[in-house]
């Protein structure tokens, strides 16, 4: 029961508050806040249209998101391109999940600037950062981010 417990405290202490509420408008013309997602796990997943890695994991994100009641993705596209031609990208590879277009050069605040692209943010139910990924993520490493917490 103590191990449980020490257990349960260390995964708590990994988790931590973010230090602004993400607000994007998506390409579909809708506002985006990522605190009104608490109570369900929420990948953030900053990419661009250059990008291979981002291109070969959107799919998988998108069964992700398809298929789990309890896991949305927001996709950031994090690139300095007009809108008209990150939607004509969209067309050609299409996901469910929203796209929001950020400023490259006036990121949103609430994460760290990407070091590098793919990066992707897991966050808990309780609106924490729960994980980050630089580099490609697989179906297989969120959800196994999200089973052991």
């Amino acid at each position: 029961m103590r191990m449980l417990l020490l257990l349960l405290l260390s995964a708590a202490a990994n988790a931590e508050p973010l230090p602004a509420d993400l607000v994007v408008r998506t390409l579909d013309g809708n506002d985006y806040k990522l605190s009104a997602q608490k109570g369900q796990w929420v990948v953030v997943n900053y990419w661009a249209t250059w990008c291979g890695p981002c291109i070969k994991e959107m799919p998988e994100l998108d069964e992700l998101d398809r298929e789990r009641d309890d896991v949305s993705v927001i996709g950031l596209a994090f690139e300095d391109t007009e809108a008209s031609e990150l939607q004509r990208f969209l067309k050609q590879r299409p996901v469910s999940y929203p796209i929001a277009q950020v400023d490259v050069y006036a990121p949103p605040t609430a994460f760290k600037v990407p070091r590098g692209l793919p990066t992707t943010h897991l966050i808990n139910p309780k609106g924490e950062l729960a994980k980050s990924f630089l580099g490609p993520v697989t179906r297989a490493d969120i959800e196994a981010a999200i089973a052991d917490p």
